[in-house]
């Protein structure tokens, strides 16, 4: 592996990110930090019909959520000049030439080709086109695609995640790398870009394995050096089918506004496909320390929601007040309020819920009212702290002989209008005593003054 790697990450602007993508992007973040490299981020926004502006917003705005940052920054649709350069270079060394088949003709060709039990590789019938021909076809009103000429070569690399890759020659189509109305197809702009701009290790889904035999070739044609490639296995969903730019559900716009935490994504994401498991202690410095591009398996992880979620409630156990401050929704809020409801949550806006619980409206349950009756006759006076519940409580289990279940779910009901939450002992000293007995008493703490 070369001392310094530059990386890129280069999605198209056309819809939110989903994890799968995010996915990659760490991948190639972490490589790139692990090394001491170079991270950029590339829009591949030539395809303007489908190209949007907010799209490329959205992309820089998830991206830096995650927490990582880009050394560099280019989008294609400012680099046309360098594409069209590189075209004419191939052009004058006959690398490139003009096709005028029409996509039906094409399609007709594969059909044909596969009825006769041959691969369906295009069989360059434009490179024996006369000048008159292809006169006659501009006066038709067809206009060229140009395709690369690819040497009848055996390709081979050795990938970092897949180990030896052989391609054999005539296996291949020569690539469309310009269409008709002259704008360069991805082949050719990523090429020249990644060749460019120094890319010395591309890091992509295993779907570009067969792309890469063409490109290496391409690189080659441009007097362009070859970076190393790893190509990962795709990430599926539950139903077992790759990830979709459809699937708004798992964009990370979603993911962010259901409250799921970039630390927890981040870490499940770094060990998806590998032998490890993330445990919600990790900090992206112990993620860049302990990143090996090696250590990813060749089966497709599965992204399971119910992991992620069971891994956002580890991480946000593990995170301190300073980490959440200014996220917690709430005027007021401070280290005991965090210690204590942090433990129960599941996801950031849970902790607003508890905070209108003990500051706000309840309607309290009122599951055994003589129980109630006497804990709220029993409550001592003020100042509280966390030794207040045992006493209290041992008072009240002695005047009623009630215990375990039958004693404090009936508390906790009629204090938090819940049957689950953080510990009692700790919320108690914050509900104070006005609003504790009016609770216990039945009636609204908000009616009661509080």
């Amino acid at each position: 592996m070369r001392a310094t790697p530059k990386v890129r990450f280069a999605p198209s602007p056309t819809g939110l990110l989903h994890v799968g993508n995010a996915r990659l992007a760490l991948v190639n973040w972490l490589f790139a930090r692990h090394g001491g490299g170079t991270f950029l981020l590339r829009l591949d926004d030539t395809d303007a019909a489908r190209s949007h502006a907010e799209y490329g917003a959205a992309i820089e705005e998830d991206l830096g959520w995650l927490g990582l940052d880009w050394d560099d920054f280019v989008r294609q649709s400012d680099r046309l000049d360098r594409y069209d350069a590189a075209v004419a270079r191939l052009q004058a060394a006959g690398r490139l030439y003009p096709c005028y088949e029409t996509p039906q003709e094409l399609s007709l060709k594969r059909k044909r080709q596969l009825s006769q039990g041959r691969p369906p590789v295009y069989d360059r019938a434009a490179r024996d086109l006369s000048d008159a021909e292809r006169a006659r076809f501009e006066d038709e009103g067809r206009r060229p695609h140009w395709r690369f000429l690819l040497e009848d070569d055996a390709v081979e690399w050795t990938d970092l995640a897949r180990g030896a890759v052989h391609f054999e020659p005539g296996h291949m189509s020569d690539p469309v790398l310009v269409r008709e109305d002259g704008y360069p197809l991805y082949t050719l702009s990523s090429i020249v870009d990644d060749g460019e701009l120094g890319i010395t290790h591309v890091v992509r889904g295993e779907d570009h394995v067969a792309n890469t035999a063409v490109q290496i070739q391409l690189f080659a044609a441009l007097d362009f050096a070859v970076p190393e490639f790893a190509h990962l296995p795709l990430l599926m969903g539950d139903d077992g089918k790759p990830l979709s730019k459809r699937l708004e559900s798992l964009s990370l716009k979603a993911l962010r506004r259901e409250g799921i935490e970039p630390r927890a994504l981040c870490g499940y994401l770094a060990h998806l496909g590998t032998s490890l498991a993330a445990s919600g202690e990790e900090t992206m410095e112990a993620l860049v320390a302990g990143f090996d591009i090696a250590g990813f398996g060749r089966a497709a992880p599965r992204f399971e929601r119910s992991e992620l979620d069971h891994l956002n409630a580890r991480v946000l156990h593990h995170l301190p007040f300073e980490a959440v401050r200014e996220r917690l929704g709430v005027d007021g809020a401070d280290e005991a309020f965090w210690q204590a409801v942090r433990p129960n949550l599941s996801n950031l806006a849970e902790a607003a819920g508890w905070w209108r619980i003990l500051h706000g409206e309840v309607a309290p349950v009122i599951g055994d009212p003589a129980l109630c009756k006497t804990a709220a006759a029993l409550l001592p006076d003020e100042p509280w702290d966390e030794t207040t519940f045992k006493a209290w409580t041992d008072a009240v289990k002695e005047a009623t002989g009630a215990k375990g279940k039958a004693l404090f779910m009936p508390l906790r009901q009629a204090l938090t209008g819940t049957d689950h939450g953080p510990e009692l002992r700790v919320l108690l000293p914050m509900l104070g005593r006005e609003r504790a007995f009016a609770r216990l008493a039945g009636t609204n703490s908000r009616q009661a003054g509080s």
